[in-house]
C-alpha cells in the first residue's frame, strides 16, 4: 500500500466523526461530518474587514453581510493558490469546513494533484516544541503512518486547523528569526509549502501581515450559514422537532440571525427538541434560549473545557470575565455603535492591556494602520450582553427613559425568570446588586390607563380593499412579551396595573407561534371579575394554538371583531360577552362561510354587522338573527344602518324591488370620501 493510500485510509478512519455539544450534558456525542456537513458561506476576508472598519451603522454592516457574494467550496480548496488563509468567528464553522476537505481529499473528490495532505491541529504542536523542522513536526505527528518514510519526492500540502490556538503564537507573529522555542523556528518554514491555514479573525490578519512577500495567497473569510443552509442543516440534522426549530427561528429576529453561526444552530436545535420532548408547553422563553447559547458559547470556545457551566461560574475571574463582556456591550449599545477604539475600550477597563485577551471570542480585533478596532463576533449576542448589563447595574426608571432600550426589554425583564433549571440565574448574580431593578410596572407604565366604560378606547385599523391586510398597532404587546419572558405570575401590584387599562389581542396573518403563546400565558393569567379584553380576530385558518387563544379571551373579553367566520365546533361561552362585531366590508363571504358566524349570535348582548356590498344572502341573514335577545342590534349593508330586524328587513323588500346605490358608510365617520386605503376606527364605547 503506497503512502497517500494509507494516509487517505487513516484519515476516514479518524476523522469521519466529530464531537458535537448534547446540552444539557457534559460529555459531547460523535456525528459523522460526511453525514451533517452544509455548505458554509465564504466570502472575501478583505472586504468584509473594510466594511467592519468603515461602516459603523448596525443595521447597514447586516444589510452588507447578507449581499456578500460566496466562493464555493470547491473553488476555496482547488485554487491555485500556495497559501489559502481561512479566517472566521469561534463556532462559525472552520474545523468543520477542513475536516471536511481532509475527508474530500481521501475519498479522491478533492485536491487530486496533492499526494499528501498533512492535517494538524495548532493547540497540539505544544506536544512536540523540541523539534525543528517541519519535516521533523510531521514525522512524529504521524508516526503511525509515516513509518520513516521520505515525503520528500511528494507533492505535500499541509492544513494547519486553529492557529489562534498555538500557545507560541506571539513568538511566530513577531516573525523573529531565531526563537527560544524550537517549534516556532520550525513554523517559520510553512512559506515554503502550499499550506491551507485556519484561525480567528485577528490572528489570521496578524500572521498575513508576517508574509507580506508572499502574493500567491487567497484570503477568505467563512461568515457562517446563508437561509438556505440553515434550512438544509435542519433538514440534514434534526430528527425530531423540525417544526418546533423553524418556528423559533420564524418568530424571532435574534434566534434567526443567530442561527448563521453553526455552533449556535446546533445548540438551538438540540435545546429546542430537548424543552419541547420533555415540557407540555412548546416555547421556551427566548432569553433562556439566549443564556444556553451564551454560556455553552463560554464553555467550548473561550474556557475550552468541559467543566460544567454551574462550576464554571463558581470561579470569581469567570464572573467577573461576564460581567467585562456585558460591560462593553452595553456602553456600545447605548452609544449606538458597533465598533470602539482603543482608547474607547480603555477607558472601560482598569487594565484594559491585561484584560485584551480574554475578551477575544465574543469581541474581536481589527487592526489597521490607523489603530486598532474592536467589535462584537455577533450584534445579536451584543444585545443580550447588553441586556444583562443593564438588568445588573441600571435602574428600571433609566432604562424606560432609554429608547436605544426598549427593543432589550424583553430580554431584561426575561432576566427575572426564576426557573431553577435555566442559564439564566448565573446572569442574575455577577458580584453586584442593583435595588432598582427594572419590573413589569415600569414597563406597564408606559401604556395608557383607561377603560371603555370611562373613555373611548380607539384602535387605529387600515382597511386595504385591493389585498385585503389588515393592520394593527397594539403597543402593549411588548409589556405582554415582557410578562412572559419573565414567566412572572400577578403579584398584587401587576394585578392592580392590569385591571386599570383595556388589553387589546388580536389574531391575524403574521402573527408568530411565539406571539401567540405570550399572548395565551398572559391571559391565561388575567383573573379579574372585570373584563378588560377587546379580541380582533382577522384570519382564515387557525392552529389549535390560535383556537386555544380564542376561546380563552372570549371569557374575558368586554367584545370581539370578527373579520373572518371561525368556527369554534360544540364549545359555547358560559357567559355572554358585552358586544359582537362581524366586520365583512374588506372582503366577500360566501353564504356558507357566514354561516359559521351564527353560533356566535348568541354568546352576546350586542350584535353588530358589517356586510359586503356584494352579500347575496340577505335574508338568510335575517333569518340567523331571529330569535335573540339583544340590547343592541344594528346591520350596515351599502350605506343602509338598520337598528333592528325590521328595518333590515325592509331592505330585504327594496333590493327585490330595484338595485340599491352603492357608496361607502362608516356609521362612525361620516362623509369619508372612498379609496383603496381607507382608515376605520372602532369605538369601543357602552
Amino acid at each position: 500500500m503506497n503512502l497517500s493510500t494509507s494516509l487517505k485510509k487513516f484519515y476516514l478512519k479518524r476523522y469521519e466523526k466529530i464531537d458535537e455539544l448534547r446540552p444539557p450534558l457534559t460529555s459531547p456525542d460523535s456525528v459523522s461530518i460526511l453525514n451533517r456537513f452544509v455548505q458554509l458561506c465564504v466570502v472575501d476576508a478583505v472586504e468584509l474587514q473594510l466594511d467592519a472598519v468603515y461602516i459603523h451603522d448596525k443595521e447597514q454592516l447586516l444589510r452588507k453581510q447578507s449581499s456578500y457574494k460566496p466562493t464555493p467550496y470547491n473553488e476555496v480548496f482547488e485554487n491555485k493558490a500556495s497559501l489559502i488563509l481561512i479566517s472566521g468567528i469561534a463556532g462559525i464553522g472552520k474545523t468543520w469546513l477542513l475536516r471536511k476537505c481532509v475527508l474530500d481529499w481521501s475519498n479522491n473528490l478533492l485536491l487530486k494533484d496533492i499526494q499528501l495532505l498533512f492535517y494538524l491541529e495548532a493547540r497540539r504542536f505544544i506536544q512536540y516544541q523540541n523539534i525543528s523542522t517541519i519535516n521533523e513536526l510531521l514525522k512524529l505527528y504521524y508516526k503511525d503512518v509515516l513509518n520513516d518514510c521520505d515525503i520528500c519526492n511528494y507533492s505535500t500540502m499541509l492544513v494547519i486547523d486553529g492557529l489562534d490556538e498555538f500557545i507560541y503564537l506571539h513568538e511566530l507573529l513577531n516573525n523573529s528569526s531565531q526563537s527560544q522555542y524550537s517549534i516556532v523556528n520550525a513554523l517559520s518554514e510553512l512559506k515554503n509549502y502550499k499550506a491551507i491555514i485556519s484561525g480567528r479573525i485577528r490572528d489570521i490578519s496578524q500572521y498575513q501581515n508576517t508574509l507580506l512577500d508572499c502574493n500567491d495567497k487567497l484570503n477568505v473569510q467563512v461568515i457562517g450559514f446563508n437561509e438556505e443552509g440553515i434550512n438544509a442543516y435542519i433538514e440534514n440534522n434534526v430528527k425530531e422537532k423540525k417544526d418546533d426549530v423553524k418556528r423559533v427561528l420564524k418568530d424571532s429576529p435574534i434566534a434567526k440571525a443567530m442561527a448563521s453561526i453553526p455552533f449556535y444552530l446546533s445548540l438551538m436545535c438540540t435545546i429546542i427538541a430537548n424543552f419541547t420532548q420533555r415540557n407540555d408547553c412548546s416555547f421556551l422563553t427566548m432569553t433562556d434560549l439566549y443564556a444556553s447559547i451564551f454560556f455553552y458559547f463560554l464553555q467550548k470556545h473561550i474556557n475550552k473545557n468541559n467543566k460544567p457551566v454551574y462550576k464554571m461560574m463558581e470561579d470569581e475571574s469567570n464572573k467577573r470575565f461576564v460581567f467585562d463582556i456585558c460591560k462593553v456591550a452595553y456602553h456600545l449599545l447605548n452609544q449606538s455603535k458597533i465598533i470602539f477604539s482603543s482608547d474607547e475600550m480603555k477607558s472601560l477597563f482598569d487594565d484594559f492591556n491585561k484584560d485584551e485577551d480574554r475578551l477575544f471570542g465574543f469581541i474581536e480585533k481589527i487592526e489597521t494602520n490607523l489603530g486598532c478596532h474592536y467589535q462584537f463576533v455577533h450584534l445579536t449576542i451584543m444585545e443580550f450582553c447588553a441586556s444583562v448589563y443593564a438588568y445588573n447595574n441600571i435602574s428600571g426608571k433609566v432604562i424606560m427613559d432609554n429608547n436605544i432600550l426598549r427593543n432589550c426589554l424583553p430580554m431584561i425583564c426575561g432576566l427575572s425568570n426564576k426557573n431553577k433549571n435555566s442559564f439564566l440565574k448565573f446572569l442574575t448574580d455577577l458580584g453586584n446588586t442593583n435595588p432598582e431593578q427594572l419590573t413589569l410596572s415600569n414597563v406597564c407604565d408606559i401604556i395608557p390607563k383607561g377603560h371603555s366604560n370611562e373613555c373611548t378606547v380607539q384602535i387605529k385599523i387600515e382597511i386595504n380593499t385591493k389585498n385585503n391586510k389588515f393592520f394593527i398597532t397594539n403597543t402593549q404587546e411588548l409589556f405582554i412579551e415582557c410578562f412572559y419572558e419573565s414567566q412572572s405570575l400577578f403579584t398584587d401590584e401587576i394585578k392592580a396595573s392590569i385591571v386599570e387599562r383595556d388589553w387589546i389581542i388580536s389574531i391575524e396573518d403574521g402573527k408568530t407561534s411565539y406571539q401567540v403563546s405570550c399572548d395565551t400565558y398572559f391571559v391565561n393569567l388575567i383573573n379579574s371579575d372585570k373584563r378588560v379584553i377587546h379580541l380582533f380576530v382577522h384570519k382564515k385558518l387557525f392552529s389549535e394554538e390560535e383556537k386555544n387563544l380564542i376561546k380563552k379571551c372570549s371569557t374575558k373579553a368586554v367584545d370581539i371583531t370578527l373579520f373572518y367566520p371561525c368556527e369554534m365546533g360544540e364549545w359555547k361561552l358560559s357567559n355572554k360577552i358585552k358586544r359582537l362585531t362581524i366586520e365583512c366590508r374588506m372582503h366577500p363571504i360566501l353564504k356558507n362561510e357566514f354561516k359559521n358566524f351564527v353560533p356566535w349570535f348568541n354568546m352576546c348582548e350586542e350584535l353588530i354587522i358589517y356586510l359586503h356590498d356584494e352579500s347575496k344572502y340577505l335574508r338568510k341573514v335575517w333569518k340567523w338573527t331571529g330569535n335573540l335577545n339583544l340590547r343592541v342590534f344594528m346591520i350596515a349593508f351599502r350605506g343602509r344602518i338598520c337598528h333592528s330586524r325590521k328595518e333590515f328587513k325592509k331592505i330585504n323588500v327594496n333590493l327585490a324591488k330595484k338595485k340599491c346605490h352603492f357608496s361607502w358608510y362608516d356609521p362612525y365617520d361620516t362623509g369619508r370620501a372612498k379609496s383603496n386605503l381607507r382608515p376605520t376606527i372602532f369605538k369601543l364605547v357602552t
